[in-house]
């Protein structure tokens, strides 16, 4: 009951998010709540929560996952109706829209059908869902890991089980940027992707295409620079001083967040002052219609742009470079943030069901496949290789002896320090805000959110 309640509250109040990567939602099953921006938007948010349709109690266990990545939602709803076919359990799998997962958990874990496999972020992620996590420690899920590193612990119990290594940076047109003059090759620094934006950008009446996509601040696009490049500043500055996590910050390197920042909102498809209203689902679209060079994601976002019809010998993924650290030895920014959790709260036949059905995701042909094809890398033992190029450059970069960008926005102290960000970001492109906001956004509000914990 304490749990419940607990839940509840939750609820009701805007908690800690995860970091989306993709674009809007979609699902077979239920409409997930819609995308909201402001606190006192919750309550209709909650409301549109409960409107997710869960799966029907079955007496030999189910499974209910509600999903974290809008961009995988295809594939999973796939491989649930396989796995359903095959063994007859029930798997059912809605997806949260972008940006409201934390919302769409807080109301879902209450309801007496209540997810039996949900997502946290990392250990700042877990501080809220530690209550609802099913120590896994032993489980068959576990002991398929290659290594207990990807075991998110609480104490000595296994909380979470990560379950893809992924790489984001600046995807590539290469094919457009040949027509430009250049190949990836031409680029090893800030300085040099500076050059090169700068002369598209020059010459992009000629051209036909200009250097980034659109910066995208709408709420299905801006985790990629509030949270994703927010993580450069912050490696760095961890780096510099020998620290995975910081509670307090001095922003010694958001110079360099400036420089990549008026790199991209000056030299991209649209104007600055526009890009409040820009998608991720805009960014996208620009890039597959080789309207830009250019593209800040991930390599979840491969199976998109080859669904539209782009194809390996025109892409690459490159570093994201800001003129700081050794960049001639710099790699793609790679780690996870994606831990299954699976709802203590279940009941045992579908806490059993749950784990089964993971177990044979992580070890069946069927299941490795789709998550090496779909999402990246997966930490298994019996994990199939993946097609997934993106994933394949990142290899690439690791044995030619780059140093990968480790994925510390984990650590940043809540979603309200996110969103602080990214409205001092969007304010300063379109010239109705100073730098010195978002200065003071993430390095005294980062202190503050710290010192309420």
């Amino acid at each position: 009951m304490k749990k419940r309640i607990l839940a509840m509250i939750l609820a009701s109040t805007m908690v800690l998010g995860l970091t989306a990567c993709g674009g809007a939602a979609s699902t077979d099953t239920a409409a997930a709540p819609a995308a909201t921006e402001e606190a006192a938007d919750e309550a209709e948010v909650a409301d549109e929560a409960e409107e997710v349709e869960a799966p029907a109690a079955s007496g030999e266990g189910q499974v209910y996952y509600l999903n974290f990545k809008p961009e995988a939602d295809e594939a999973w709803q796939a491989i649930a109706k396989s796995y359903t076919d095959q063994t007859g359990v029930p798997v059912t799998v809605v997806t949260a829209a972008s940006g409201t997962y934390e919302e769409t958990l807080s109301a879902e874990i209450v309801k007496d059908e209540a997810p039996t496999l949900f997502q946290v972020n990392g250990p700042v992620g877990l501080a809220n869902w530690a209550d609802y996590c099913y120590d896994l420690n032993g489980s068959s899920l576990y002991n398929e890991l290659t290594s207990d590193s990807f075991a998110l612990k609480d104490g000595d119990a296994v909380a979470g089980i990560a379950y893809v290594i992924e790489s984001y940076g600046l995807i590539t047109n290469t094919k457009l940027l040949g027509e430009a003059g250049y190949t990836t090759d031409d680029i090893k620094s800030f300085e040099d992707l500076k050059k090169v934006a700068e002369d598209i950008t020059a010459r992009s009446a000629e051209l036909g295409f200009s250097a980034f996509t659109s910066a995208g601040m709408d709420g299905s696009s801006d985790w990629r620079f509030k949270t994703h490049l927010a993580n450069l500043p912050l490696y760095f500055e961890y780096k510099a001083d020998g620290v995975d996590s910081k509670t307090e910050i001095t922003g010694s390197y958001l110079d360099n967040y400036k420089n990549i920042w008026d790199l991209y909102i000056n030299n991209a498809t649209c104007s600055p002052k526009d890009l409040a209203s820009k998608t991720g689902d805009d960014a996208e679209n620009e890039f597959a219609e080789g309207k830009s060079v250019f593209f800040q994601n991930g390599s979840w976002e491969y199976a998109n742009l080859i669904n539209k019809g782009m194809t390996d010998d025109e892409l690459a993924m490159i570093p994201i470079y800001v003129g700081a650290g050794d960049e001639a030895n710099q790699g793609l920014c790679t780690g996870t943030e994606n831990y299954w959790c699976v709802n203590s709260e279940a009941s045992e036949e579908d806490i059993q069901a749950t784990i089964d059905f993971l177990t044979w995701m992580v070890t069946s042909a069927e299941g490795t496949q789709m998550l090496s094809d779909t999402i990246g890398v997966i930490p298994f033992k019996n994990a199939a290789d993946t097609t997934n190029l993106f994933v394949l450059n990142d290899r690439a970069y690791t044995a030619a002896g780059k140093t990968p960008v480790s994925w510390n926005f984990t650590t940043m102290p809540s979603e309200e320090w996110k969103n602080g960000v990214g409205s001092a970001l969007t304010a300063y492109a379109a010239g109705t805000g100073e730098w010195d906001a978002v200065v003071s956004a993430f390095v005294d509000e980062w202190a503050a959110e710290y010192a309420l914990k």
